[in-house]
């Protein structure tokens, strides 16, 4: 298969399989069946918030291109035109009204805290062309430049983060899987009960030694959710990382493992969540006799740009994966749509989990 934008596919990848003009990837293996299974799940009725509170991390020292959230008050307009429409009062404009509002403005990086990568988020240099020379993609061929465009430079912005406004992933962005529903029955990988808080790369190994002590299926449609404990210890930082610890914290798959790259596309799970910052663990740029060209975040450009397989990342795991194991569980409602933010490559969540 091909199409307008692309005549040959990454090796090994599954573009198409939707159709070749598909930007849901493999959410669309969460149906109305899988959602009926989800909610199968639900048996007393206790719901999880799997968020971090959305200024947590804290700062900028854990990512310094992201921005936390930055808070103001609205101004008002008309006849109290300039003021603070913060503990504002109608009386200001009419003695004989008796509201007082509260309307505020967050200014923050989309994916600072808890979060949803959409599938423009990572894309590959790849020859979709045929024609001998790589050009940058996304999946199902979609096009840097054309489908997905960055922002103009503003030579006259007041700050260094407003240099380029107007982004946009006119295709593949996260309001694609805002408008699927983002609703299904989730899994718990329990990483942390089975090799700690230590930073370690699990590989299919690994994984599959953990799925067989557990008992855990994965099936396809499963949004699949890895807790290593990483945000629970980013947590009790209380908004002042210490990046010793955390670099020292927290297992992550291993991206370099072609077999575990290979399960994860054949098991054909619709999306990969987890509590650590990138789901796989990011290591140095290996060195030969490993190909010279290489990504930097393999797992990233497997799941993303080869197979349409959304990921999420700094989820808060922990209270869910602690209760799940009491009651000899591990399958769930999941519920976690992201903002329905047209053009943007990422976005904050609030996952909710019904057990």
């Amino acid at each position: 298969m091909s199409s307008a934008r692309w005549k040959q596919s990454p090796p090994g990848s599954s573009w198409g399989e939707f159709g070749p003009d598909d930007q849901r990837g493999r959410m669309n293996l969460v149906d109305t069946h899988k959602v009926l299974q989800g909610i199968a799940e639900v048996k007393v009725g206790k719901t999880f918030c799997l968020s971090l509170p959305l200024d947590v991390p804290g700062g900028q020292s854990l990512n310094p291109r992201r921005m936390p959230p930055r808070r103001y008050s609205v101004l008002r307009d008309g006849q109290s035109q300039g003021q603070q429409g913060f503990c504002w009062s109608y009386q200001t404009e009419d003695p004989d009204l008796s509201d007082v509002v509260n309307d505020d403005v967050v200014l923050m990086s989309l994916q600072y805290s808890t979060q949803w990568d959409s599938l423009a988020h990572v894309g590959s240099h790849f020859d979709a062309d045929g024609d001998g020379v790589a050009e940058a993609v996304f999946y199902n061929g979609y096009r840097a430049g054309h489908d997905i465009r960055p922002g103009s430079e503003d030579p006259e912005a007041s700050a260094d983060w407003a240099r380029y406004p107007g982004p946009e992933a006119a295709s593949l962005g996260i309001e694609r899987l805002a408008e699927h529903g983002a609703q299904g029955r989730g899994v718990m990988i329990d990483l942390a009960h089975h090799l700690g808080r230590e930073r370690q790369a699990v590989g299919y190994d690994t994984l599959m030694r953990l799925l067989e002590a557990d008992r855990i299926e994965i099936e396809a449609g499963d949004m699949v959710c890895l807790h290593t404990g990483y945000a629970d210890t980013l947590l009790a930082m209380n908004r002042q990382p210490d990046l010793a610890l955390l670099h020292a914290s927290g297992s992550g798959l291993d991206g370099h493992d072609a077999r575990l790259l290979n399960w994860i596309s054949d098991s054909r799970l619709a999306c990969l969540l987890a509590d650590n910052p990138a789901v796989e663990l990011v290591v140095p740029k290996l060195l030969p006799p490993q190909p010279l060209r290489q990504p930097r975040l393999p797992l990233h450009e497997h799941c993303l740009f080869k197979h349409g397989i959304h990921l999420g990342e700094l989820w808060y795991l922990t209270e869910l994966a602690h209760w799940l194991r009491q009651q000899g569980r591990y399958r769930f409602l999941l519920t976690a749509p992201p903002l329905r933010l047209p053009g943007a490559v990422g976005s904050p969540a609030t996952p909710i989990a019904t057990v």
